[in-house]
């Protein structure tokens, strides 16, 4: 069994944010950074449209917040609808802003395909862009993993397969897709070690901000929803009665990880700071006022 090693006993935390296409999104991404950073994230990454469609926003988002809020970010990176050499040239852009760090992706197929077809002359697959990023000078490499089985894949072992094929090509740790069934992803984290993955492997932790939008979304990654989560928010009346439930599940998941040995959890926001802020408050870690840089938002 691989287990976390943690600096400090309540572990670490990292963020993921997506680069807003609105100035109304805007302003909210930058204060749901004004808001997480004082936790002291490990990290936090910000996410890539298919085909590049976000990539001046990314790449926007990541200045700012490297230079007002001072944190490690590691940006997006998909296969999809690009060369090889336009790829790599995001992740150079990257490092230009400080941001060493990556998050490895096949990506999802664009809006109307059934499946991921490569770019002619772009990589097949995020082990083929994960060993041209170590080569082309990557920092930390985070890939994708599927406690529950990545829906497009043909069996629970081929999708082993293929985490162990980015591993083995220089990813430095994995983060999972978000789930609830605690004992899946335990029983996942087993499988891997038993056959040879021994990087970490970082639990995605999804707050519930909205139960009927999360279900849309497990849905559609092959996330199980256990059926006592329906049947506790069907009983929740209101929107604090909500927000104290979608904290209360958060920290009870986070805290049998702890018990596993589980020592970084890492938190999709959805830009939605406040729920995420609260969980991991009363997960025990602290608010550390930061010196913000004056500037613009992202």
């Amino acid at each position: 069994m691989v287990r976390a090693v943690a600096g400090h006993s309540r572990g670490s935390v990292s963020f993921e944010f997506f680069p807003p296409s609105t100035p109304e999104a805007t302003l909210r991404l930058w204060r749901s950074v004004e808001r997480l950073a004082p936790l002291g994230p490990r990290f936090v990454s910000v996410t890539y449209g298919a085909g590049g469609t976000t990539r001046d926003r990314t790449l926007a988002a990541i200045m700012t917040i490297r230079d007002r809020a001072r944190l490690d970010v590691a940006g997006h990176l998909t296969c999809v609808g690009a060369t090889r050499e336009e790829t790599l040239e995001v992740a150079r852009a990257y490092r230009r802003l400080g941001a060493r760090a990556v998050v490895a992706l096949r990506g999802d197929p664009p809006k109307g395909t059934a499946r991921f077809q490569p770019h002619p002359g772009g990589f097949r697959n995020a082990a083929e862009l994960v060993a041209a990023l170590k080569a082309d000078g990557a920092g930390e490499i985070y890939v994708a993993a599927y406690p529950e089985v990545h829906p497009e894949a043909a069996s629970a072992e081929a999708d082993l397969d293929n985490l162990r094929a980015k591993v083995e090509a220089g990813a430095t740790a994995a983060i999972t897709q978000f789930f609830f069934d605690t004992e899946r992803f335990l029983r996942f984290r087993d499988r891997a070690a038993a056959a040879g993955i021994h990087a970490p492997i970082l639990p995605g932790i999804l707050p519930i901000e909205n139960f009927e939008k999360m279900c849309g979304f497990a849905a559609r990654c092959g996330t199980h929803v256990p059926e006592q989560l329906h049947r506790a928010f069907a009983r929740a009346e209101t929107a604090e009665d909500r927000q104290l439930l979608a904290t209360a599940i958060a920290c009870e998941q986070c805290d049998r990880l702890r018990a596993e040995g589980v020592g970084h959890f890492h938190f999709y926001t959805l830009n939605n700071p406040d729920l995420t802020f609260n969980i991991c408050r009363a997960l025990g870690f602290e608010a550390v006022p930061l010196s913000i840089a004056a500037g613009g938002a992202a």
